[in-house]
C-alpha cells in the first residue's frame, strides 16, 4: 500500500472521521465536542498523520514545553488499517521528534488495554501511586 506521512494538521473532517472510527472519542473523559478535540490537536506542539491517498488512517500528537518534557496523546489508527505497524510508526515519529529536539522525558496516557503495545516500544509503567507510563531517552 502507498501510505504517506505528514506533520500538517489534517482537515477537521478527516480528523473527526478517524476519531470516530478509532473509537478514541468514546474514551475521552468529559463531554468534548468534535470541534474542541480538533482545536486541541491544533494546539499541540507536534502532530503526525498517515494517509492512504486522501484518507487519514493514523494520527498521533504531543504536547510539550519543547525543552525537556513531552506527553503523547491521541494515538489512533483506523480499525481497517490496524495490525499493519501504523500505530508503531506514529509513536516512533513522535519519539524521533523528541530526540531531534533534545527532549529526554516522554510521558503518555494510553487507552485501556493498550499498555502492552507501548511496552513493546520501550515505555514502562510507572509506580501504582504515580499512574501513567514514561520513557526516558
Amino acid at each position: 500500500m502507498n501510505f504517506f506521512i505528514s506533520d500538517k494538521l489534517p482537515t477537521f473532517e478527516q480528523f473527526a472521521n478517524l476519531h470516530e472510527a478509532s473509537g478514541l472519542i468514546k474514551s475521552k473523559k468529559g463531554n468534548y465536542t468534535r470541534e474542541q478535540l480538533y482545536q486541541a490537536a491544533n494546539n499541540s506542539w507536534y502532530h503526525i498523520s498517515i494517509y492512504d491517498q486522501d484518507q487519514l488512517i493514523a494520527f498521533g500528537r504531543m504536547i510539550s514545553d519543547g525543552i525537556y518534557q513531552a506527553l503523547i496523546c491521541d494515538v489512533m489508527v483506523d480499525p481497517t488499517y490496524q495490525k499493519q505497524g501504523l500505530g508503531k510508526q506514529i509513536v516512533e515519529e513522535l519519539i524521533t521528534k523528541c530526540k531531534n529536539c533534545g527532549i529526554h522525558s516522554i510521558q503518555l496516557f494510553s487507552a485501556k488495554g493498550k499498555q502492552h503495545f507501548y511496552k513493546k516500544l520501550g515505555f514502562e509503567e510507572r509506580e501504582l501511586d504515580a499512574p501513567g507510563m514514561s520513557l526516558i531517552l
